[in-house]
């Protein structure tokens, strides 16, 4: 259930701002890593939210619990092996946002111990708190959401790249199907449940992760 109080809201902008930010970058920075210029000439090689951020997709992610960002733009034909270059590049966004996940977690276990006072004693410590935690649990979910095998998320980028050829290029050419597809799942809340318990399950893992390192 949503809060919808400046607080919450508040909390919940700067977990999806966060969340979408090092998503797009992570795919802006492998794509430059394997060879590929595009979208560092485009700006898109930064965390500055202003660059990634689609105000519409962003409030779909605070109030639907879905939403998007600006696509990272990338020409595959600087990738030494493309289908390589999509498989990591694609990847790469869901990735950095388990990883900023468990860092922001990680953060927080450290100033609960270092600085409990502060961190649980402060209104400013309580708003810190609850955007380290959101941000954990909004970055979850939206890495797994691009995880699902549908167009245009990353996991069909990485789905469609393991087919041979003459598939991978069938699929490519017929996915705006997908994108209809893709619409009658999302709006038919089919994969709320599957999803919210995979987001708890993942936090629950990287919480223990953060735990073992930052003893409290």
């Amino acid at each position: 259930m949503l809060r919808f109080d400046i607080t919450s809201i508040l909390v919940r902008i700067v977990a999806v701002v966060l969340a979408m930010s090092v998503h797009e970058m992570a795919h802006a920075l492998v794509s430059y890593w394997m060879g590929d210029p595009t979208a560092k000439l485009e700006g898109r090689l930064s965390l500055n939210p202003f660059r990634h951020i689609d105000w519409l997709g962003v409030l779909c992610l605070m109030f639907f619990g879905f939403g998007w960002a600006k696509p990272v733009p990338i020409d595959s034909r600087y990738y030494k092996d493309q289908k390589t270059g999509i498989i990591w590049t694609s990847f790469a966004g869901p990735l950095a946002n388990f990883i900023l996940a468990f860092l922001v977690l990680v953060i927080y276990m450290l100033l609960v111990k270092f600085a409990p006072g502060f961190l649980l004693g402060t209104t400013i410590g309580d708003f810190v708190a609850s955007c380290l935690i959101g941000t954990s649990s909004i970055s979850i979910a939206f890495g797994i959401f691009n995880l699902i095998p549908i167009p245009p998320l990353d996991g069909s980028k990485i789905l469609f790249s393991f087919l041979p050829d003459d598939q991978y290029y069938r699929f490519i050419q017929g996915s705006q199907i997908f994108y209809f597809i893709f619409i009658a799942v999302l709006f038919s809340g089919i994969l709320d449940v599957p999803l919210y318990m995979l987001r708890n399950s993942i936090f629950e893992v990287l919480w223990n992760v953060a735990s073992a390192i930052v003893p409290l």
